[in-house]
């Protein structure tokens, strides 16, 4: 992913940065689209995930719809075009502000939460005299084997409304005429990379799409959610995840009516591996028991590893760039044509052991907590030396603060 022209444009910019390479976005984009569209699925991108306005561009040009869940997010996505047909309002706590906002952009549906919410929806709706579509979001109770901080499908979960409460919801349903009921929703966790979870999803839309048609309302759309998970270990070899396995599970498996609908809400999946966090080398503490990459990056620009415990690859791209140098140099000299990748794992495997040493990379931040990862083998590094984050397209800067008063991270694009 990182030649020595693109780490010596790094080495021009101040640092940190999220670099973006949107060719990478793209070709993920295309892969989704082409397995998706394969069976008339329809996919939101979920833009909690990154709202990089450039991003945004991206993704809305290859069609897509917009999983919301803010009223801000909502702007956003038909700021950035958008269909207003293509966007849905997801969240357990929507404010009226937030509602009213989306009343009035005439969106495609609100995923509703709790059975309060439809009578508030349905109020709003009747002040405006509009009729507000609606999917009841279900809780489905599938456990997503993922990390308990992502899991949002089981029952001690916030999220969604309970199977034993389905039948106040079908009498609030009856009483609200301002509300037009178009199918149920469910999201069961996220970062899953096992496909079985999505299959047992699968048999639980089955029953409760057919509990809902016993009751008399008609199911015109399944929204499945989304949830799939990215290779954080191996970036480049898996850039891209296995969409077309990922929409047969639901081929396969889900009960689909003629003329029903059924929708997605990608979003780690598209931009995760799009994005690199650029940092450098701030300072080097060595010790007895540990030793300190200290760098300009930290929890403000990316917290995923001190929230969730988040492994992201971590690559010295000064050495890598030396190293490629050197080997070309080498390669020139033996006359052979070869070059070397670029990946630190292939070098390494060639390094003396004297070479590789053991750091706790970590922030400037005052925590504690402030820390990428602890004891990353790398190859001995220096003040000034860029580190490469990598995967950090989503969750990252969309989660970045301004703790400590803390410049707002930059962002620097491949296309510029």
């Amino acid at each position: 992913m990182f030649n020595s022209a693109l780490v010596n444009r790094f080495h021009q910019l101040e640092t940190p940065f999220y670099y973006y390479d949107l060719q990478s976005l793209k070709a993920t984009l295309k892969a989704c689209a082409d397995a998706s569209f394969k069976y008339h699925f329809q996919v939101h991108y979920a833009m909690k995930a990154n709202f990089n306005p450039r991003v945004l561009d991206t993704i809305q040009s290859f069609g897509f719809g917009a999983d919301c869940v803010s009223g801000n997010e909502v702007l956003a996505a038909v700021n950035h075009g958008f269909k207003r047909e293509k966007i849905v309002f997801a969240g357990v706590g929507k404010s009226d502000k937030e509602i009213n906002l989306a009343l009035d952009q005439n969106i495609f549906c609100f995923n509703v939460e709790s059975v309060q919410e439809l009578q508030v929806i349905n109020d709003l709706a009747a002040a405006k005299n509009k009729t507000a579509s609606i999917a009841i979001r279900i809780n489905p109770n599938v456990d997503a084997h993922t990390h308990h901080f992502i899991t949002t499908g089981l029952e001690e979960n916030k999220f969604g409304i309970n199977t034993w409460e389905l039948p106040a919801v079908a009498e609030k349903l009856r009483q609200c005429k301002n509300l037009k009921f178009l199918g149920i929703h469910f999201h069961v966790g996220s970062q899953i990379n096992d496909l079985s979870v999505f299959q047992n999803l699968c048999l639980k839309v089955n029953e409760m799409q057919l509990w809902f048609q016993e009751e008399g309302f008609e199911v015109k759309v399944l929204n499945v959610g989304g949830g799939l998970g990215v290779d954080y270990f191996l970036p480049d070899k898996n850039s891209i995840v296995d969409f077309e396995s990922y929409f047969k599970v639901f081929k396969d498996f889900l009960h689909v009516n003629p003329n029903q609908e059924v929708h997605f809400e990608l979003g780690r999946a598209l931009v995760a591996q799009c994005a690199s966090l650029i940092s450098r080398v701030l300072y080097v503490k060595n010790g007895i028991k540990k030793n300190f990459l200290i760098l300009d990056a930290g929890m403000t620009e990316l917290i995923r590893p001190m929230l969730y415990q988040a492994y992201h690859q971590i690559e010295n791209l000064s050495w890598e760039q030396g190293a490629e140098n050197e080997e070309a140099i080498s390669n020139q000299q033996s006359g052979s044509s070869n070059q070397l990748s670029g990946s630190s794992n292939s070098h390494l495997a060639t390094q003396t052991p004297h070479l590789i040493t053991s750091y706790d990379v970590v922030g400037p931040i005052c925590e504690s907590t402030d820390c990428f990862r602890t004891d990353v083998e790398l190859p001995e590094s220096k003040r000034g030396d860029l580190i490469a984050i990598r995967t950090a397209g989503a969750y990252g800067e969309v989660m970045a603060s301004g703790y400590n008063l803390r410049d707002r991270v930059q962002s620097v694009y491949s296309e510029e």
